[in-house]
């Protein structure tokens, strides 16, 4: 086993051999397989020199000599196993044949050397060593060199021109330049490409800064200009796993807020019955004779305010989307700020604080945009205008179609009706009295008696017992003077039941018509409106935030970090980042000269 620290860990013996008859070689003498333990060395010393050797002769660009010795059997090598291991077909194993005096005597080596126990294309050579003695007698190379000789032309005469160690030389050299000649091309090829990626690594990590405030102002611009370009969609390395910048917010503005305004339906938390309430509500205490403009406004700003929600959640999409971008702004702003760790921490900073500042003035005024709407609901928008002459034509339609003619009281100026059973007319505010009595709204002891008749139909209408009797049809109050000639209760008639809860119910065919054309002129109007939003919220949140942005950020950047006594410490390097640079610049120079002297060799040879 050859190397330092046998018994411990094994290491392989490296020479250079430089000659002016011969090539430059390195010869790497590696250990032989040690199948037990010796010493102090560790158990698995056998898989540790396997893994050694193996290291080595896997190398392609390598030339493999399986040293063997004449006098072991050769179908047992560990070596040519091995090489044939890494180099199945031969083209790089050569096998060297050694202690060929040591053989048995009776014994030769013809038949190993002529290849006939195991073939090797490279070819076998077999040579003979200086023994122990003769090392320790000093003996010379040229003297051992002759008696190799001479021990060959005695004991393998018409092998002794194949063999021997000036032959195994040559064959050596020989094999090294054809070797050489054909890994060149690949070579000077892989050295090429080589140099152009430690080129391009360098080139990234930067040139050594000399003049720091014109470096600052510099990669201050590179940053803003490509922050812009990376926007408007103009950046030299485009994205293609991912849509961003100006891409992502054209579909924050189109897909993602335009699809959620038109998944917001106009009647969406509207029922019939909060319809007909806010109609009830609107009217006051007078019966509606018409459908009533307030309800409608009530009604309809309810909707538009569903639309703010999903306008701030845009605005807030499109600034997560501003500051993303400055994490994807261009590969060379990024080496540079990988390059300087404290200036961009201070970019960010800048941008980031940019960006708030205009988010509360783009919030307000997209808030603006929904409050213009809330504030005046024009009726006479061209678009809804149509809508409400439709509806009131066909209002007309129905009165018309559905019922006669009625005539009016002209004292009261009040419709009338003919009462079935008395053939007597009677006003709309006597219509929910039943038939069985026709009264004159203006004789006292008839409304008495009306109302004692109708607490036969609702229970709740209770005539209190001090102030009024109910022995017969004709009740005479209990009252006292005011001084005035008019006549008043002793204590106030409770005269209404309860108001009932607005419970799902079947509507009147008047209540139905009355939702109806409601919701017709919500649906109109919120169309309407819903489309100017948007319109208007992207263009709100372009100039108020994303052009602003672009058009002020440099000079946001230049105000707070080009300052000359921050220079200094924006602009100090990481180290890995110097230490990177000086490997970097080392392998391109060690490359370079290799690439030089390929192809000095290429001009010497011809190739």
């Amino acid at each position: 086993m050859a190397g330092h620290n046998k018994g411990i860990c094994p290491e392989p013996i490296s020479l250079k051999i430089y000659s002016t008859r011969v090539v430059n070689l390195t010869l790497v003498d590696l250990p032989g397989i040690t199948k037990v333990p010796v010493g102090d060395q560790p158990e698995d010393i056998e898989s540790q020199i396997r893994e050694l050797v193996l290291k080595y002769i896997s190398n392609p660009n390598s030339i493999i000599l399986a040293v063997v010795t004449a006098n072991t059997d050769m179908a047992t090598s560990e070596s040519l196993k091995m090489a044939k291991e890494c180099d199945p077909d031969g083209r790089r194993t050569l096998a060297v044949v050694t202690k060929l005096d040591l053989m048995d005597a009776g014994t030769d080596a013809i038949d190993i050397l002529c290849g006939r126990v195991i073939p090797v294309k490279l070819g076998i050579i077999g040579i003979v060593n200086r023994s122990q003695q003769d090392i320790m007698d000093n003996k010379s190379i040229k003297d051992a060199l002759k008696d190799e000789a001479a021990f060959l032309q005695r004991k393998y005469p018409t092998l002794a021109n194949r063999n021997g160690t000036p032959y195994l030389a040559k064959t050596l050299n020989r094999l090294l330049m054809h070797h050489i000649r054909d890994c060149l091309p690949d070579l000077k090829t892989r050295v090429n490409v080589m140099v152009s990626q430690f080129q391009s690594l360098l080139n990234s990590y930067g040139e050594d800064v000399s003049d720091k405030s014109q470096t600052l102002l510099q990669i201050i611009t590179k940053f803003a200009s490509a922050y812009c370009c990376t926007i408007e969609g103009t950046a030299r390395n485009i994205e293609t796993t991912e849509l961003c910048g100006g891409a992502r917010i054209c579909y924050i503005f189109h897909e993602t807020f335009g699809r959620t305004l038109d998944s917001i339906h106009p009647l969406a938390g509207l029922t019939k019955m909060d319809i007909l309430t806010a109609i009830r509500n609107a009217t006051g205490p007078r019966p509606a004779l018409f459908v009533p403009e307030v309800s409608f406004e009530l009604l309809v700003k309810r909707q538009i305010r569903r639309l703010e929600e999903p306008s701030l959640r845009c605005v807030e999409l499109v600034h997560e989307e501003m500051q993303r971008i400055i994490q994807h702004c261009g590969t060379e702003v990024q080496q540079e700020m990988l390059r300087f760790p404290k200036l961009h921490e201070r970019i960010v900073d800048v941008v980031t604080h940019l960006l708030r500042r205009r988010l509360p003035t783009t919030n307000t005024m997209v808030e603006n945009l929904v409050a213009i709407e809330l504030a005046y609901i024009n009726t006479k928008h061209p678009d809804f205008h149509k809508d409400a002459a439709l509806v009131s034509s066909l209002l007309k339609s129905v009165e018309e179609d559905g019922r006669p003619q009625r005539p009016v009281n002209k004292r009261h100026n009040l419709p009338l009706h003919v009462n079935q059973s008395s053939s007597s007319l009677v006003g709309d505010a006597e219509r929910d009295v039943p038939k069985n009595h026709a009264v004159n709204l203006y004789n006292y002891e008839q409304v008495t008696n009306v109302v004692a008749s109708l607490s036969n139909y609702f229970p709740g209408i209770r005539p209190e017992k001090e102030g009024y009797t109910e022995d017969s049809p004709s009740v005479t109050p209990t009252h006292q003077s005011d001084g005035k000639g008019v006549l008043s209760p002793q204590k106030p008639v409770n005269l209404l039941p309860e108001v009932p809860m607005q419970t799902s119910r079947k509507l009147s065919e008047r209540e139905q018509r009355d939702c109806d054309v409601i919701e017709r002129l919500i649906k109109s109007y919120f169309y309407i409106v819903r489309k100017s939003i948007q319109d208007s919220v992207p263009k709100a949140v372009m100039h108020f935030l994303v052009n602003f942005v672009k058009d002020n950020l440099q000079s946001e950047l230049v105000t707070h970090l080009y300052k000359s006594d921050q220079a200094e410490e924006l602009l100090n390097e990481s180290e890995h980042i110097a230490q990177r640079r000086k490997e970097a610049a080392d392998m391109l120079k060690a490359l370079q000269q290799a690439g030089h002297i390929i192809s000095e060799i290429r001009e010497t040879h011809m190739w």
